[in-house]
């Protein structure tokens, strides 16, 4: 298969119900293990198609839109625009594919609900439904000015001529993720917009509820300590295996955490890459092999 099937799940929010959508691609045998890719704060599943090729002949992969992103409903309520409600879809999801527990792949926002997952509370004998956990450029202690940098251009809503023009603004505000031709950052980008059709002719829109960027408004510096101690409460119960991808030149997650997080919890297996920032995504040829080498290992 060298395109993913498109479905959804219902789940529940404050107000109701929300439709999330996830790509899924078809493994080796129906009863295949599960990875499941968790994307960034403002991406989209699709941006794992090239990770999720290369470990379809092991897995069932499936790439979830977070609410709110891609091809998922928006919330009625912003306000359920955070980390725990988003775990909470997520268990809806592993109640949809009948699995008890997915191997994990998370870039940014996808790797803190991966690590939300795999810190549930559960009773005696019940097993983490985190069999390994990758991090993407992602920690419990997370860069304040790295999160003003984000709120800046999160809750913008611009509108493009073409896809190429959007394309050109997505990369002058992600230097982080490093050289990509331009046919590979074209394909990153495709998936991001959606095409109206307005007064004016043609527009490119994205594919998120600019809305998502509300929480960030309520982030002061006391907010964002509390929620680092909440998170490295949550990591030192971890005991599945942890690969941890950092790039050398993050702005989000510091090296000094990085450091912290191999001596914590699980005891992360760190890997940085040079020449690039936050955050690596995951299309070359020596990224996945990282991703690939640690979930055969």
């Amino acid at each position: 298969m060298t395109q993913p099937e498109l479905r959804f799940v219902n789940c529940l929010d404050s107000t109701g119900l929300h439709r999330m959508a996830y790509w899924e691609w078809a493994g080796p045998a129906p009863d295949a293990p599960v990875l499941v890719c968790a994307h960034g704060l403002s991406r989209q599943g699709r941006d794992f198609d090239a990770l999720a090729r290369a470990l379809q002949h092991r897995y069932r992969v499936i790439c979830p839109d977070v609410v709110g992103r891609g091809r998922s409903d928006w919330l009625r309520q912003p306000a359920g625009y955070q980390i725990p409600a988003y775990v909470a879809d997520m268990v809806t999801l592993l109640a949809r594919l009948d699995v008890e527990q997915v191997d994990w792949v998370g870039t940014s926002m996808g790797g803190l609900i991966g690590l939300g997952l795999a810190s549930l509370p559960r009773p005696e004998g019940v097993a983490s439904p985190i069999r390994r956990l990758v991090l993407n450029d992602v920690g419990p202690a997370i860069q304040y000015e790295a999160l003003q940098r984000i709120g800046r251009y999160l809750g913008n809503a611009p509108q493009f001529a073409s896809l190429a023009e959007g394309a050109g603004y997505l990369r002058s505000i992600s230097e982080g993720f490093g050289p990509h031709t331009d046919e590979e950052w074209l394909a990153l980008c495709e998936p991001l917009f959606r095409e109206e059709d307005g007064p004016a002719g043609k527009t490119w829109k994205l594919r998120y509820d600019p809305a998502i960027a509300m929480p960030f408004g309520a982030v002061t510096p006391e907010i964002a300590a509390a929620g680092e101690a909440a998170l490295w409460a949550a990591y030192d119960t971890l005991r599945c295996p942890t690969l941890l991808i950092r790039g050398a030149e993050s702005d989000l997650l510091s090296a000094e955490t990085a450091r912290a997080m191999t001596q914590r919890g699980p005891g992360a297996r760190l890997v940085e890459l040079p020449g690039v920032g936050h955050a690596p995504t995951l299309i070359h040829a020596d990224q996945v092999a990282i991703v690939r080498d640690f979930l055969g290992s």
